[in-house]
C-alpha cells in the first residue's frame, strides 16, 4: 500500500512539473520581475517620506538579490521569499535563469552601455557563512560576502562606502551614513547606469532651460534637443504622451511617460500597470519627434526593507522568526537592511546619427516631446521585455535656483 502511494505521488509530481518545463523560463522570469518592480514602485510612491523625492531602482538587480536570499532561506522564510519572486521554476532553473538574465542585460561590451553593478551581503562578525552558500551565490550572482563589526560604526561605514565607490567607479562615494539598529545581514545593491543613445544628441544642442518641478517652482538645468524618428504615442483622453528611444545597439530602450501639463504624477502612477504598458506599447508608432530632455546626473538611494515587508517579506526581517539556516547553518540570522543605491546619467553621447534622415519631409513638422516637468521612465530590454530600471524624475540633481 505504501509503495502504491509512493508511485502515485511520484507520477503526480511529474505531471505537475511537466507544464513548468515546457514554458520559456526567460518569459516567466520577465513577467514575474516586471510585476515585482511595478508592485514595489506603487508601494514606494505612496510612502509619505518619498512623496517629493525621485524614485529609482532596478527590478532585475532586486530579483537577483532575492534569488541569493532564497538560496539561504528555509521553511516559512523561504516560502515568503519565493512568493515575492513568484517565478514558477524549479530551484536549479530559477537561479540559472536569473543569472543568465542579469549577465545578458548588464553586458557592457555587447550593449554599448555603462552599467556597473555591485551586490553584497554584510553580516555581523559572529555569522559563519556556509561554504556551499558562498560558492553558489558567487557563481550564480557574483555576490560579495563581508563581515563587519557593527559596534565599530565609523569603520564599518567607511568599508561599506568604499566598496560602493569601487563597484561604481567612484559615482557612489557614500551610500549610507548609518547602520541598522540590529546586527543582521545587510543586503546591498549598487549601480551606475549611463545609457548611450542609439543615435546621439548633438553636443552643441545643449542649453540651460527651466524644469518645472511644480506650477510654482522651477529649476534651471541643461536640456538636450534632438529631432529624429522615434516610437511615439499621444493619449488625448488621459492627457499623456509617450516616447520610446533606442539605446546602445538597440537591445534596450528608454520609455518616458509624461502628462501633457505640470501636475503631480499620482494620476499617471495609478495607470502604471502591466496591462497599460502593453496597451501603450501596441499604440506606439514611429514618427518624427522633436525631443528635449534634461541632461541629468541622479544619485538615488532607497532602504527597501519596509517596502519589501509590505509586499510580504515579513519573517526574513524578524529576528525571532527568520530562518536563514542555509546561509549560516543555524537559525541565527535575519535581514536588518536592504539598501538599493543607483547613480544614473542621461547625457548626449551615443552612436553617430544618420545624416540622410535630415532630408525627409516629416522632420519639418515633428511631434513635440518637451520633458520640462516631472515624468515616469523605464529602461526595457527588447529581447525579454524585462524592466531593467524604473523611476520617476521630480527634481533634477543639477538644478541651480528656484523661480516663482
Amino acid at each position: 500500500m505504501a509503495l502504491s502511494i509512493a508511485i502515485i505521488a511520484a507520477l503526480l509530481s511529474l505531471v505537475v512539473a511537466e507544464p513548468l518545463s515546457k514554458k520559456d523560463p526567460s518569459a516567466m522570469l520577465s513577467e514575474s520581475t516586471n510585476n515585482l518592480g511595478l508592485s514595489l514602485y506603487h508601494i514606494m510612491v505612496k510612502d509619505e517620506s518619498l512623496k517629493s523625492q525621485n524614485v529609482l531602482f532596478s527590478p532585475v538587480v532586486l530579483t537577483s538579490s532575492l534569488g541569493v536570499m532564497s538560496m539561504g532561506a528555509r521553511q516559512n522564510t523561504a516560502s515568503q521569499v519565493k512568493s515575492l519572486l513568484n517565478v514558477p521554476l524549479h530551484e536549479d532553473k530559477l537561479h540559472l535563469s536569473i543569472s543568465e538574465l542579469l549577465g545578458d542585460v548588464s553586458n557592457e561590451a555587447v550593449r554599448n552601455t555603462t552599467w556597473k553593478i555591485g551586490s553584497s551581503i554584510y553580516g555581523p562578525l559572529w555569522a559563519k557563512l556556509t561554504k556551499d552558500f558562498v560558492e553558489k551565490s558567487k557563481v550564480h550572482y557574483g555576490h560579495d560576502h563581508t563581515k563587519i563589526n557593527f559596534r565599530e560604526k565609523r569603520r564599518a561605514l567607511l568599508e561599506i562606502n568604499n566598496w560602493a565607490a569601487e563597484k561604481t567607479k567612484g559615482k557612489l562615494s557614500e551610500i549610507t551614513s548609518d547602520l541598522p539598529a540590529s546586527e543582521g545581514a545587510m543586503f546591498i545593491n549598487t549601480m551606475y547606469l549611463k545609457p548611450h543613445w542609439g543615435e546621439a544628441f548633438h553636443q552643441d544642442m545643449v542649453d540651460r532651460r527651466g524644469f518645472m518641478m511644480s506650477r510654482t517652482r522651477t529649476v534651471s538645468l541643461p536640456m538636450m534637443h534632438r529631432t529624429g524618428f522615434y516610437k511615439y504615442y499621444e493619449d488625448a483622453a488621459n492627457e499623456l504622451q509617450i516616447v520610446e528611444m533606442p539605446l546602445g545597439q538597440k537591445q534596450s530602450s528608454l520609455l518616458i511617460i509624461m502628462p501633457f501639463h505640470v501636475e503631480p504624477l499620482e494620476r499617471l502612477e495609478n495607470m502604471l500597470t502591466t496591462e497599460n504598458l502593453h496597451r501603450w506599447s501596441e499604440q506606439l508608432r514611429e514618427v518624427a519627434v522633436a525631443v528635449s530632455l534634461p541632461k541629468i546626473d541622479l544619485d538615488v538611494k532607497h532602504e527597501l526593507q519596509k517596502h519589501l515587508q509590505q509586499l510580504g517579506l515579513v519573517e526574513a526581517v524578524d529576528k525571532s522568526k527568520a530562518d536563514f539556516s542555509g546561509i549560516t547553518g543555524n537559525k541565527d540570522l535575519h535581514i536588518s537592511s536592504f539598501l538599493h543605491a543607483t547613480a544614473f546619467e542621461i547625457t548626449p553621447g551615443g552612436n553617430p546619427f544618420d545624416q540622410n534622415l535630415y532630408g525627409r519631409e516629416e522632420l519639418k513638422t515633428p511631434k513635440l516631446f518637451y520633458a520640462d516637468h516631472p515624468f515616469i521612465f523605464l529602461i526595457q530590454d527588447k529581447k525579454t521585455n524585462s524592466i531593467l530600471l524604473i523611476g520617476r524624475l521630480l527634481k533634477p540633481n543639477d538644478g541651480r535656483h528656484d523661480e516663482l
